[in-house]
């Protein structure tokens, strides 16, 4: 695509990572459902602070895994998400800029801090996200830069923002803008509560406004109702041009029309934590996407970018992804 400063545009809650290492009792003791994504108040984000030990903190939010990722591959990415002008407003800001992504969202000079999400990991590496939004609440159709989502190739925005009414709003928004200008629109589906909670509205945003939707096989399955993947699949395939299906260890299914490819998963010595594995797949399908490569291509540089990101604790690269693609090949 012509005339694009950016290769994609992140759309995100802007979130600081607080991270540790449980075990199941712990998950119990609190009543969660392990693998969901809770929204938690500050009273609760204090009491499992205080329960959780010692913890690594490492700036995140999906969207901004995400752009970090197709940065991190040579990308040109920006991100919109709203901080507090607080220290890890700061931290955060610091963090987006210092990995090559452009991030001028201004921050909020009062009202809530700057969110984070409590991600307990266990030892199956199965991660558990207890999230106190913050500062996000304050991310309104003000936030949505008008010549930044012109000048984007691909406008993507996680399904979370879809838990607050001024985000969804802000969220259609730059996706009317980014259609208007020729440009395409994507989403990830984030996880199958979030799809509960949203599901027709999803429905009718994938119909009438999305060109790329992401969703693992729990999303998709959830998102139609049904217990049957391939089922989904056909579904998804008539509601939106291209949709990129996560199947975990057995690959991926992109979906294009009557056109249906399955790629695998890249292989891992050990599986440490899978939190950003989706953030970071998308990474390298956009990246490739927006670099012209082919379908099978773009599904082989996120399987890549995911399998680095799960090797370690923590949803951003640890390596220079760009590199590590130009030796195995595949950039």
């Amino acid at each position: 695509m012509s005339g694009s400063e950016f290769d994609v545009l992140c759309i995100g809650n802007a979130i600081v990572d607080v991270i540790a290492r449980v075990d199941d009792t712990f998950v119990a003791r609190h009543g969660l459902v392990k693998g969901s994504m809770n929204l938690i108040d500050e009273a609760r984000a204090e009491l499992l602070y205080g329960d959780m030990g010692q913890a690594i903190e490492i700036s995140g939010g999906s969207a901004g895994n995400t752009a970090a990722g197709v940065a991190s591959l040579g990308g040109k990415a920006a991100y919109f998400g709203k901080v507090k002008a607080d220290q890890l407003g700061a931290i955060f800001r610091h963090d987006m800029r210092a990995q090559g992504v452009s991030f001028d969202t201004l921050a909020a000079s009062d009202g809530p801090a700057t969110a984070r999400s409590f991600i307990l990991v266990t030892p199956d590496s199965e991660r558990t996200m207890n999230t106190y939004l913050g500062a996000c609440v304050n991310f309104t159709t003000a936030d949505v830069a008008e010549k930044v989502v012109q000048s984007a190739q691909v406008t993507y925005m996680e399904g979370y923002l879809w838990d607050r009414p001024e985000a969804k709003e802000a969220f259609k928004l730059a996706a009317r803008i980014a259609r208007a200008a020729g440009r395409k629109t994507s989403i990830t589906l984030s996880d199958s509560f979030c799809v509960e909670r949203h599901r027709e509205s999803f429905l009718d945003l994938i119909r009438n406004d999305i060109d790329i939707v992401f969703a693992n096989e729990s999303e998709i399955k959830s998102l139609y109702k049904t217990q049957n993947f391939d089922g989904a699949l056909q579904a998804i395939a008539k509601d939106c041009p291209i949709a990129v299906l996560t199947r975990s260890s057995a690959g991926c299914v992109v979906v294009r029309g009557s056109d249906i490819h399955s790629a695998p998963a890249y292989p891992v010595n050990k599986v440490v934590d899978v939190t950003g594995a989706g953030d970071l797949f998308a990474a390298g399908f956009l990246h490739g996407y927006t670099h012209g490569k082919t379908l099978p291509e773009c599904a082989q540089i996120g399987a890549v970018a995911a399998a680095e990101v799960i090797s370690h604790v923590g949803a951003r690269p640890e390596i220079n992804l760009q590199s590590h693609a130009k030796a195995l090949g595949i950039l």
